[in-house]
């Protein structure tokens, strides 16, 4: 890792960002992260690339997206209440290091900040990221991956049963929404399928 004491003088390196980032996330996230863990951060990651693609997003703003991805739900390496705020903490203490300019930093913890639900993106990109962050709810895996939230919250004691899983799932599915075209699209009609499949699981259990 290298200073970096004018930024203006400093070529960007996401690369090095990335890797620093990725080794923190497998190191120190906890094993009962069972979603936010490693593989959804790389999730996401994919996710955004792919709808920025969508959107048109490229350049130096795509470089950004991405380095937001990567480092959305860092946060979680000490805490999970206000993670974003800790994340915004880690971004603004690494990311200089790597060229980032004080502006760059910003767009980025803008971004992370607007995953916190409720959601509340503030520009094109931390729309991309905010629905890359919940881009499974209208995929083929949400039921795998809503049961690593499952675990998740139920290891940490949030909640206990199906019961409660079941119906806080209906109620985060009845209210999110996505923001970009790309996944109104091609995710909200897999959403709502989703969401009546929860309905009519908690029909039947009444």
């Amino acid at each position: 890792m290298f200073t970096c004491y004018l930024a203006r003088r400093c070529k960007m390196d996401p690369q090095g960002a990335r890797a620093f980032v990725l080794s923190k996330l497998e190191s120190e996230l906890p094993v009962q992260r069972t979603y936010h863990s490693l593989e959804h951060t790389l999730d996401v990651y994919a996710s955004a690339v792919d709808i920025a693609e969508k959107e048109g997003i490229t350049g130096e703003g795509l470089d950004l997206l991405k380095t937001a991805a990567l480092y959305h739900d860092v946060g979680f390496t000490e805490q999970d209440l206000d993670h974003e705020t800790v994340g915004c903490r880690i971004v603004r203490g690494t990311l200089p290091e790597f060229g980032y300019s004080e502006q760059q930093v910003q767009l980025i913890c803008d971004m992370i900040v607007a995953t916190r639900i409720p959601q509340a993106p503030r520009n094109k990109l931390g729309r991309i990221l905010c629905d890359a962050d919940l881009d499974y709810l209208g995929r083929d895996d949400f039921g795998s991956i809503g049961n690593l939230l499952f675990s998740e919250m139920k290891f940490y004691g949030v909640l206990s049963t199906e019961l409660e899983w079941n119906r806080l799932q209906e109620r985060f599915l009845s209210r999110h929404q996505y923001f970009t075209a790309t996944n109104k699209v091609h995710r909200e009609p897999v959403k709502q399928k989703h969401l009546s499949e929860v309905k009519a699981w908690l029909e039947k259990f009444k």
